[in-house]
């Protein structure tokens, strides 16, 4: 890996994290368009991901700190948003322990990249008709581990984490910001783990790539901060379902490439 092609995923990736397009899907199709993952992929992707991470940390600063308050000072509302956070995530943990393997297998699938693009457009698109009508302020309990089995289903890549799971949190009523605001909240759990469950597999990984990792994450943490900025806008403008059609070129067009 050299440094333009650092530069360019991390920049991919910190976009991908938050817009609703698939950021795994999105790192599976440059790696298959330069050749494949190299000894120092597994290493890179712990690197951007965690870049990520601090850029939902630093852009819902605030809100973390009112929520850690709250936490340790027992407030009820706090701890019921902590524990809705906690339900929701137990089903990605579920089969990002169970299904690691075969999940690391797909990213070499680029048929099922491409359809689950095509399929994360589709449920990008629905936000049309829906977030309108989305006007809770806080999901309920029911609804939070609906969101979590969205954010499970994301696992695959080519479906957003993001996009599936404020697309679902809008089809249930949670209105827009509130929608985002427990989507990127919970999502600190989630890429904190995939982190976790990269980890070990890091083994073997060959060195002198801190340079690269230093590139890369750095270009994540600054594209991401942009990115979750502009999701929010667009929220807020209802201008979500309008990344459904970048999701099914981008679908269509890399299985027209893997197909020829």
């Amino acid at each position: 890996m050299d440094a333009i092609e650092a530069l360019m995923l991390g920049v991919v990736q910190g976009l991908t994290e938050f817009f609703p397009v698939s950021s795994s899907g999105h790192l599976a199709m440059l790696q298959a368009l330069f050749g494949g993952r190299d000894e120092g992929g597994l290493l890179f992707e712990v690197a951007v991901h965690v870049a990520t991470l601090v850029a939902i940390v630093f852009f819902y600063r605030e809100r973390i700190q009112a929520i850690v308050v709250g936490f340790f000072g027992g407030d009820r509302e706090t701890l019921e948003y902590v524990g809705k956070l906690a339900v929701a995530t137990l089903p990605a943990v579920a089969i990002g322990l169970t299904a690691k393997d075969w999940i690391a297998a797909q990213f070499s699938n680029p048929l099922l990249v491409g359809c689950a693009l095509v399929v994360t457009g589709c449920i990008v698109f629905s936000a049309r008709w829906t977030a309108d009508n989305a006007l809770t302020a806080v999901p309920g309990w029911g609804v939070a581990l609906a969101i979590g089995f969205a954010q499970a289903l994301a696992i695959l890549p080519g479906i957003s984490r993001s996009g599936s799971t404020v697309a679902l949190a809008l089809a249930l009523g949670v209105a827009p910001l509130a929608a985002a605001e427990f989507s990127f909240l919970m999502g600190i759990i989630a890429i904190t783990g995939a982190a976790i469950l990269m980890i070990p597999d890091l083994e073997g990984v060959g060195s002198g790539q801190l340079t690269m990792l230093l590139i890369g994450a750095t270009a994540a943490l600054v594209s991401g901060l942009i990115a979750i900025s502009l999701f929010v806008k667009m929220l807020e403008r209802s201008l979500f379902h309008h990344w459904s059609w970048y999701c099914w070129i981008a679908g269509g067009g890399f299985l027209f490439w893997s197909l020829a």
